[in-house]
């Protein structure tokens, strides 16, 4: 899945924000307040309802009132557009819609209108299909997708019922294999990450269990490192190459049982005979791993969403950390990060850049690629990093002159 473009409206200080032309790698600045956070928070809520409903989303983040943006009224909108690429195929893959928008009826949260269409690809004829078409519980699914994209083909269309007007039919339908578009996107929003890493909550020593995929917290870290390690013996061998270059002295991971059914991290250091516990290392280095581990699942997440990973990590690694983040990005997981750090920046592709500011108290996301002289001088040599810190790229620096 390859998602192209974003749209949200009345959600927090995102009052109707676009983000166009998304590439595999997409990172936004701005200063603090400006709402990069918002913007991953709204990336969350979409996926809280799926796994759950809309009043959980809702809820979890302090009700209606809280989400919608000031001084506005409900409904909350969000519009994704993407592609889902096939390996077994050159051929261009249709434009896909999501439409989603939320408002309330006798104070309650529910599902005004929930919308899956698809435009044909390669410069296609027609109008889009809409495999799914909701409103306040019930609605109509396309049955005979198969004959998608056939000359003279018609829709057929079958009612369906959902349980609750705050459950995403997405959700509903998305359980039946009979609704073939509607279960693929469902698998896809379900498996996007959004990190929250707690360097503390990593540390912890696991109950023996099996996790094949890092935890948004990154507390089965110990667990996910023995998984790879017994069943990806090549994938394991890669990231410790990468921990001896990224951390100097480390010479080894493990991550063994206790005799009372735990799972313990441990370091090896070369200028120490017995290795180190994850409780004590330093937290730089246990976040290096945990970004290895992560990128370098063997069943990759199709969208990561990464907050300020530059933390606790030295600013000399910045350029082979965004690295790690485009070969994850290339190799057919999307990557969306927000950073402060002008080293992170300097290591990427002026495409690869937003940047958010604020006017009259809302978010404006801006392309740095779009901006005249931003391109010349990248263009010329210029480090984008330094250019941002230097405050051309305007409102994104919070020390800049005015």
């Amino acid at each position: 899945m390859k998602i192209e473009q974003i749209r949200i409206r009345n959600y927090k200080a995102l009052k109707d924000v676009e983000i166009r032309d998304i590439k595999n790698l997409s990172v936004f600045l701005g200063a603090n307040g400006s709402g990069k956070s918002t913007l991953f928070d709204a990336i969350g809520f979409l996926s809280d309802s799926l796994k759950h409903n809309v009043k959980y989303a809702l809820t979890k983040r302090g009700g209606m009132i809280e989400v919608i943006s000031r001084d506005q009224k409900p409904p909350i909108e969000f519009e994704i557009k993407f592609r889902n690429f096939r390996e077994d195929t050159k051929k261009k893959p249709p434009l896909i819609t999501y439409f989603l928008q939320i408002g309330e009826e006798d104070n309650s949260p529910i599902v005004l209108k929930e919308i899956l269409s698809y435009r044909r690809g390669g410069g296609g004829h027609g109008r889009p299909w809409r495999f799914l078409d909701f409103s306040k519980g019930k609605g109509q699914a396309i049955i005979n997708e198969d004959e998608y994209g056939k000359e003279g083909a018609q829709e057929k269309r079958e009612e369906q019922f959902l349980d609750s007007p705050d459950i995403l039919a997405l959700k509903g339908l998305g359980q039946f294999q009979k609704f073939k578009a509607v279960a693929s996107f469902r698998r896809l929003l379900e498996n996007w990450y959004v990190s929250n890493f707690h360097i503390q909550a990593s540390r912890t020593v696991q109950e023996l269990t099996i996790s094949e995929h890092l935890s948004s917290e990154g507390e089965n870290l110990a667990a996910v490192t023995q998984f790879i390690y017994s069943n990806h013996p090549e994938i394991f061998s890669k990231i410790l190459e990468k921990m001896k270059k990224r951390v100097p002295g480390i010479e080894g991971v493990t991550a063994n049982d206790t005799i009372d059914g735990r799972i313990v991290l441990k370091f090896k250091d070369g200028s120490f005979r017995d290795p180190f516990i994850a409780r004590y290392v330093s937290d730089g280095t246990l976040k290096m791993f945990a970004y290895l581990i992560l990128l370098h699942d063997p069943v990759p997440y199709p969208l990561l969403c990464i907050e300020e990973p530059e933390n606790f990590l030295h600013h000399a690694l910045m350029n082979q950390l965004a690295e790690e983040f485009r070969e994850y990005a290339n190799n057919g997981g999307q990557v969306f990060i927000s950073t402060h750090s002008p080293e992170f920046v300097n290591a990427l592709n002026i495409e690869e850049v937003y940047w958010l500011t604020k006017e009259s108290g809302f978010s404006i996301i801006k392309k740095a690629s779009e901006t005249e002289i931003v391109e010349k001088m990248v263009q010329e040599g210029e480090p984008l990093g330094q250019l941002w810190k230097q405050g051309y790229l305007k409102g994104s620096n919070p020390i800049e002159n005015h």
